[in-house]
């Protein structure tokens, strides 16, 4: 196994252990009344991060490693962790409104809107410049802010929509 098969398989490991992690919390707030906003992109988000995963794979697992943007994407893997340490049950790959819930305004949600977007954003670009892979970190790059446009108009929406309603007292 190269080391970049090594990397690549940790990531995928941790990608799949998030989406079991974000369909348990789907489904423990469906329960508690939440519902999902915008469903209709996501296809198209999954689409993108997988094509990611399985571009990397294709072109990434005998590649050496760029030590630097390597520990970059380490670094990220801290703020990630701490994005969903703060959302707790309420992190998910959805957009999900827990009616009558004050929305999260802790940890990283004090400094950025979204910064959960900001670490996938800054992941898709830096896994493959780790790879040697400037040209997938371009087109991926590319192709999740396309994504990334229409999902935060649509959260922005949601969230706007969540905070009338807690102000309404409803």
């Amino acid at each position: 196994m190269t080391s970049a098969e090594f990397i690549l398989a940790l990531v995928t490991l941790q990608r799949a252990a998030e989406l079991v992690v974000s369909s348990r919390n789907t489904s423990q707030l469906r329960a508690r009344g939440a519902f999902e906003v915008a469903p209709r992109h996501y296809p198209f988000v999954v689409a993108v991060h997988a094509a990611w995963l399985i571009s990397l794979w294709l072109f990434g697992r005998d590649q050496p490693l760029n030590a630097v943007a390597l520990l970059l994407y380490i670094a990220l893997q801290g703020l990630r962790l701490w994005v969903m340490w703060t959302l707790g049950a309420r992190w998910t790959t959805r957009i999900i409104i827990l009616p009558g819930e004050p929305l999260v305004a802790a940890g990283p949600y004090r400094l950025l809107p979204h910064p959960n977007y900001a670490v996938v954003a800054s992941e898709i670009a830096i896994l493959p410049l780790a790879l040697g892979l400037p040209w997938l970190a371009a087109l991926f790059t590319v192709l999740n802010a396309t994504v990334l446009f229409i999902r935060i108009r649509a959260e922005n929406r949601a969230l706007a929509a969540s905070r009338t309603m807690l102000a309404r007292g409803a």
